[in-house]
């Protein structure tokens, strides 16, 4: 049977509907950055998605291929997932989302080196007719984070965001955004097959003990 990273790592990919602590390790991820409204039709963030899955894919079935990776063990596609920020913007404002910057990841398998992700973006490329050269092989400690199962439209985030707030406040902790943590959302859900009230979003926030 197949590696799944949702089974495999639960208490990473499949939290309760209330705010948990957790410490996650270091992984490895196809990655794309970009900027703006995820949603515009063509626009470069359905591109990047695009280009996550078409390398994402190629390293997946490369056992077909000439191309051999030590250790490699049959495994499903992880779900898409992603950084998010705005300049200037104290948490998340969804009134203006032009002004979103996104990393886009999907997680590696570990055995997964560079040479075989530097391998699937040039397989790729010729195969899928398409320029994946916007992908690299990013690597992310996020450590010590809250973490919530979001369950709806991703407007109604801030609701579930609180959540998490008033929890660190109960708690002792409180959230460690910079420029290298930031916000993350995972995403269970297929949009284009699930109604939007049953959308199931992981949300992750960096968190640190709060001094007293």
């Amino acid at each position: 049977m197949a590696f799944d990273f949702k089974k495999e790592y639960k208490e990473f990919y499949m939290p309760k509907n209330k705010p948990e602590i957790v410490t996650v390790p270091k992984a490895n991820y196809i990655a794309v950055r970009g900027m703006g409204n995820p949603n515009e039709e063509g626009g470069a963030y359905q591109k990047a998605i695009g280009v996550l899955y078409a390398v994402a894919y190629t390293l997946k079935m490369s056992y077909k291929t000439e191309h051999k990776m030590e250790g490699f063990y049959e495994y499903v596609v992880p779900p898409l997932e992603g950084f998010w920020w705005q300049d200037n913007v104290e948490g998340v404002d969804y009134s203006d989302k032009s002004t979103f910057h996104w990393i886009s990841v999907i997680r590696l398998p570990d055995f997964v080196r560079k040479e075989d992700f530097d391998w699937a973006v040039e397989t790729a490329t010729a195969k899928k007719k398409m320029d994946c050269t916007a992908a690299e092989y990013l690597t992310i400690e996020e450590g010590l984070c809250v973490q919530i199962m979001h369950t709806g439209p991703f407007d109604e985030e801030p609701a579930t965001v609180k959540i998490m707030d008033d929890y660190l406040k109960a708690n002792g902790y409180e959230n460690d955004f910079s420029k290298q943590r930031l916000h993350h959302e995972i995403y269970l859900s297929d949009a284009r097959k699930v109604s939007s009230d049953k959308w199931r979003t992981v949300i992750r926030h960096p968190i640190r003990e709060r001094n007293v």
